[in-house]
């Protein structure tokens, strides 16, 4: 295990080297890392090379249609975790089960959920945060200044609206890597509590 994620690093490392990538932050080691703006089918790879970096085993949520064929292998052998859209709710209950036992439990989530334009993130990371007390990390890709990394870390407070205000505050500048698909960072939930 510590030879394999030796060679992630450096695979990392030379990776983000070879395309003038700039990286910055550190991964903690645990806690829910919000991958976002996440704007083109490459994101997953730039949040794994992001982990792998600083040594860091992450679990990346996909959505189930991505394992078919040889892909899966592929998918299931970076950390990938099939997800059933339309029922999620067993393997999200997985997931908490190994939060509790796991001293390193590292799970990558795009809140933004497809790449097409929509009005709203995913609630499921702030869900799972506030399930498990994991901090939520912030990661983030701007294709505008060739930099990915990692940003500051938080609980959930419980205040949807003030929480959801420091992840705009972030990723205001934060543009991915195709600008025009980036969805404003903002939960449905918060209207209804305003409401």
């Amino acid at each position: 295990m510590a030879h394999t994620m030796r060679v992630r690093r450096a695979l990392a490392r030379g990776a983000l080297r070879a395309t003038r990538w700039r990286l910055v932050g550190t991964v903690p080691s645990k806690g829910i890392l919000v991958g976002a703006p996440h704007t083109s089918n490459w994101d997953w790879v730039a949040m794994l090379l992001i982990a792998w970096s600083d040594g860091r085993r992450p679990q990346v949520l996909i959505k189930q249609s991505f394992f078919k064929g040889p892909m899966g292998w592929i998918m299931r052998a970076t950390g990938g975790i099939p997800l059933d859209r339309a029922n999620p709710g067993a393997t999200i209950r997985e997931l908490l089960k190994e939060a509790e036992t796991h001293e390193s439990f590292l799970l990558v989530i795009a809140p933004e959920g497809t790449r097409g334009k929509s009005e709203y993130w995913k609630p499921g990371f702030y869900r799972i945060a506030g399930q498990t007390g994991l901090p939520i990390c912030l990661g983030f890709i701007d294709g505008e200044t060739r930099t990915l990394g990692m940003g500051p870390s938080f609980t959930p407070s419980g205040d949807v609206v003030a929480d959801m205000d420091l992840v705009r505050a972030f990723y205001a500048d934060k543009h991915g890597v195709n600008p025009e698909l980036r969805v404003e960072p903002r939960l449905r939930e918060e209207s209804a509590g305003a409401g």
